[in-house]
């Protein structure tokens, strides 16, 4: 699982807007939404509520990127059928590097999941690629509101806090 105030693990995914996404090229801050795939409506529910609170991470300085193991055809499924509009879609995150990142990976119990997938995390990576916060699932259910992250993060930054969790 990443540490807090450590280095953030190698992530490289392609994206469906055209070449790869390379956490180590991002010159600015990045929220990473893990995603469990298209076949999850709890995912489709909080990438569009995300939507509308992109200018909101935009105004702090911070881009958003969302990833998942889904490969490409089902990738653009969601963003084709999905209100996601403006949010990165990034796709064929390999089961190692989903690992590497500490995300709970689960095997296929209905017919619409593939056949192995990550559950969802979100994690808030610094301008220098360290890990400030990270909130991770083992269930599809109970995530938390985007608008509780931004007020998170204008309190850290309000208050020079340090990630916490790091010792």
């Amino acid at each position: 699982m990443p540490k807090p105030a450590t280095a953030a693990p190698k992530l490289q995914v392609p994206l469906l807007s055209g070449g790869p996404y390379t956490l180590a090229d991002q010159p600015r801050e990045v929220l990473i939404v893990f995603y469990r795939g298209v076949h999850c409506p709890a995912c489709r529910k909080q990438l569009e509520a995300l939507v509308p609170l992109m200018p909101a991470f935009e105004e702090r300085g911070i881009d958003v990127v969302a990833i998942s193991m889904d490969e490409e055809d089902r990738a653009q499924k969601t963003q084709v059928d999905w209100a996601v509009d403006g949010i990165p879609i990034g796709y064929a995150m390999p089961e190692k590097m989903a690992r590497d990142w500490g995300l709970w990976i689960s095997e296929r119990v209905v017919e619409k999941e593939p056949p192995i997938f990550s559950e969802a995390a979100l994690t808030w990576v610094g301008a220098d690629g360290t890990i400030l916060a990270h909130w991770q699932q083992s269930v599809p259910f109970a995530r938390p509101p985007f608008d509780d992250i931004l007020s998170g993060i204008d309190f850290v930054r309000a208050n020079g806090r340090p990630p916490r969790g790091a010792a």
